[in-house]
């Protein structure tokens, strides 16, 4: 029997698209991590800030449980598969496949006008116009009801993370407690987004799609909800520690509390006259004191009796967004922040947006109202809720020890 050819091999090095050579990271052939081949030695230098993530997940007992054996079809022992595997992933974080099945919705909750086709109808003229709604008494009372609902529910998800939980079994946490509020879940089917919530894990910056994948100790995730209730949309997320390790972790608390405290200067400025271009300003001159970047691609937004609608409120510094507030208006404010470049990867499920680098990044929101005087945080957290800040770990260096 004739020989086969040796099999190509392609770097593992981000963006390079070099064949590989014999070079293989000693680290991971420790771990009995294979197929880890990089093109040159400075390759695998330059690339070793992002590729030794890969031992921490390695190392644990449930990656080896939970993570596929094979990519393109099912791995034969658990069913799970990752449905890109020739995709270029900037990190660690892979999909885990087969998605669950689309949960319901009872009939006799009111659905937004999405939620048959996934094309969002209403509004449209007011984002054609750029018209940003002012609202009346009765529709702000709407919204507070919503945003309070919305953040129960984003409590009660946030009171179930834990090592070893899939990002899939919070999505039916969120489904349900949905529908014990009488609530329509408003990314499901919102442009044909499959699930109720999203999960947005370490390296992911947003619309991270619920799968098999379970949360490991040491991971972030951030969980953003919205409900639409009697004909108003609430919304808000927060960035949360998975395990104690994700706590002791210098670089992980950095930027998820970079990212909660760009949202709290920013929410400082809100109040009749502030122009909408000043938030990024803020935003971006403290993201820069934690030595982290503010994302560019994504932006808060007008939210009423629409998902989406004006205005924009851009995150980064010197942008041109038009307007300011006015007493009844009602939009989000949601910093993403990012240890490395601002700059970002959409994964082939035209949904998963994750940093161009590999490196995490941490997200916070709110829904607000502009008053007479100032601001009401529609969906501020409440003394029991779940998550908040972690003070920066000790280590030898923050202690002053060698």
């Amino acid at each position: 029997m004739a020989e086969e050819p040796p099999t190509k091999r392609t770097c593992l090095g981000v963006d390079c698209e070099n064949e590989a050579s014999a070079l293989q990271c000693p680290k991971c052939l420790s771990l009995g991590i294979k197929d880890s081949y990089f093109c040159s030695q400075d390759c695998f230098k330059k690339n070793w800030g992002t590729h030794k993530n890969v031992h921490k997940q390695e190392n644990s007992i449930l990656s080896h449980i939970f993570t596929p054996k094979v990519v393109s079809e099912p791995d034969p022992e658990t069913g799970y598969y990752n449905p890109f595997p020739t995709f270029n992933f900037t990190g660690p974080l892979r999909p885990v496949y087969p998605l669950s099945a689309k949960r319901e919705i009872p009939k006799s909750i009111p659905h937004p006008d999405y939620a048959e086709d996934g094309i969002p109808k209403s509004g449209r003229s007011f984002v054609r116009a750029n018209k940003i709604q002012q609202l009346d008494e009765k529709a702000q009372e709407g919204m507070r009801k919503v945003c309070r609902l919305a953040r129960e529910v984003l409590d009660i998800a946030a009171a179930a993370l834990r090592p070893g939980i899939t990002t899939d079994e919070i999505d039916e946490i969120v489904h349900n407690a949905c529908i014990e509020r009488n609530s329509y879940p408003s990314p499901l089917n919102y442009n044909h987004f499959p699930k109720s919530v999203c999960t947005s894990v370490n390296e992911v910056i947003c619309h991270g799609i619920p799968d098999k994948r379970i949360l490991l100790d040491g991971d972030i995730v951030n969980l953003d909800v919205t409900l639409y209730h009697e004909g108003y949309h609430g919304d808000l997320n927060e960035t949360y520690y998975v395990g104690d390790r994700a706590k002791a972790d210098p670089d992980t608390v950095r930027v998820t509390e970079a990212a909660r405290e760009c949202l709290e200067e920013a929410i400082k400025l809100v109040k009749p006259g502030t122009l909408f271009r000043e938030f990024g300003n803020v935003i971006e001159a403290h993201a820069k004191t934690k030595g982290c970047s503010v994302i560019r691609t994504y932006v808060g937004h007008g939210i009423n009796s629409i998902f989406h609608c004006p205005p924009n409120i851009p995150h980064y510094a010197k942008n041109k967004a038009v307007g300011e507030c006015k007493p009844g208006m009602t939009f989000t404010i949601e910093p993403m922040i990012a240890l490395g470049k601002y700059r970002d990867v959409t994964w082939p499920d035209n949904w998963t947006s994750t940093t161009i680098d590999g490196k995490k990044t941490a997200q916070f929101e709110h829904t607000l109202l502009v008053t007479e005087t100032g601001v009401e945080i529609l969906t501020a957290r409440q003394a029991d809720s779940p998550g908040g800040p972690v003070p920066m770990p000790v280590t030898p260096e923050t202690n002053g020890t060698s």
